[in-house]
């Protein structure tokens, strides 16, 4: 389990910093630099002593870190709306044309096309579904009778967090999509 990974947060704020390595925790953590958040039930054993296994951990101090631009990808567009459709809602797991979608079924739809000047930015794609991205096609959603559910957003926490959020439940909360 030394090989795990631990979500590391900025202090104060509580904002993703970092994913760490736990030997890189555990060295914050007995040296004072940061406390422990969430732990992993499980632990780390030395011949005399048990130190649990920390999932997310904090910083005592806020430091200043520089906002890095989370770079736009065509994952990371479906992972920030969580793989569910701008126009009809619609995620993995519903039925659509007698077939249950999964994330593969999803695309990125480009709200303004690509072929009338669109690019690929955070705010210009988003998630859409075959059915509600083929009905759109070359058009700008209100031309196609489409509303969009929201609005794309640049987000504010790098992809680079949030692609490894999975690993464990507990980082869900700490992670702003948003």
């Amino acid at each position: 389990m030394s090989q795990g990974r631990v979500l590391l947060l900025n202090g104060h704020t509580w904002e993703p910093i970092a994913i760490i390595s736990v030997p890189r925790a555990m060295n914050l953590l007995i040296s004072g630099k940061a406390v422990v958040v969430e732990e992993t039930g499980h632990f780390l054993r030395t011949v005399r002593e048990r130190f649990a296994i920390p999932s997310v951990i904090a910083l005592r101090r806020y430091i200043n870190v520089p906002r890095r631009q989370a770079p736009w990808s065509r994952k990371s567009v479906l992972m920030r709306d969580e793989y569910r459709c701008i126009y009809c809602g619609i995620h993995p797991g519903e039925m659509q044309a007698g077939k249950v979608l999964s994330k593969h079924d999803m695309t990125v739809d480009h709200i303004l096309p690509k072929s009338r000047g669109g690019k690929d930015t955070w705010m210009n794609t988003a998630c859409a579904c075959p059915k509600c991205n083929h009905r759109k096609g070359n058009h700008l959603p209100h031309e196609a009778g489409m509303k969009l559910l929201w609005e794309p957003r640049r987000p504010r926490t790098s992809y680079l967090v949030v692609e490894f959020g999975n690993e464990h439940e507990t980082w869900k909360r700490y992670i702003d999509m948003g």
